[in-house]
């Protein structure tokens, strides 16, 4: 399969360094996209495409963020080439949103009652025993 051309600008210095683990996770994401979905809800589906999508975003937070180990100029080609979310990391960077497992899960206007998602409820809040899970992307608890 040929390669998808970003841009005519070549990466910054550093690229190397990230581009195995950003091409692992694109082969994950295409096997995701082709896998079966036979027996499961449509929902279900998307789930680990979600899933996929968090952990590309995640991994470039965390290499700029959090280790320093990317410079400034790498972290904004990524988020320019949409490598990463840049909506969801400005949401892990305010405070209660740190562990925010999608966009989706914030947005009072794709819930019923107008609220935000079960996933958003802190643990100890909820019946004890008791299994939430996200009808959007499948997340378990994403509250602070």
């Amino acid at each position: 399969m040929p390669r998808v051309r970003r841009s005519r600008k070549p990466p910054p210095d550093g690229w190397e360094l990230i581009e195995p683990t950003l091409d692992e996770l694109d082969q994950k994401m295409r096997e995701a996209e082709t896998e079966s979905h036979d027996g499961m809800r449509k929902v279900e589906s998307l789930w680990p495409i979600f899933k996929i999508h968090h952990q590309k975003s995640r991994y470039i937070f965390d290499l700029f963020y959090r280790r320093k180990a990317i410079s400034r100029e790498l972290y904004d080609y990524c988020l320019k080439e949409n490598i990463a979310d840049k909506n969801l990391i400005a949401k892990w960077k305010k405070q209660g949103y740190e562990n925010l497992c999608c966009l989706r899960c914030i947005q009072a206007r794709d819930t019923n009652f107008g609220t935000n998602c079960i996933c958003r409820v802190p643990k100890d809040k909820l019946e004890a025993g008791k299994v939430v899970e996200c009808v959007h992307c499948g997340c378990r608890g994403c509250s602070g």
